[in-house]
């Protein structure tokens, strides 16, 4: 699986595959954690609420290519 992953790509696995979709949002949450460590785990929960589907949205690519290289290692 080399081949190049487009937006349209990455957003279609999503959505066919629930256990990518949730390592994905995983990736990104804890990419997201270690951004925002001023906030208590609370205050990030809730702060994910909110900008989740922005996220998931904009590194849908980063997280499937992240997605592909963990299973070839």
């Amino acid at each position: 699986m080399s081949t190049p992953i487009n937006m349209h790509a990455a957003r279609t696995a999503h959505n066919n595959d629930p256990g990518l979709r949730q390592w994905v949002e995983g990736w990104l949450k804890n990419k997201d954690r270690k951004v925002e460590t001023a906030m208590t785990d609370a205050e990030f929960e809730k702060h994910w609420l909110y900008v989740r589907p922005e996220r998931m949205h904009e590194g849908a690519i980063e997280g499937v290519t992240a997605y592909r290289q963990r299973n070839e290692d």
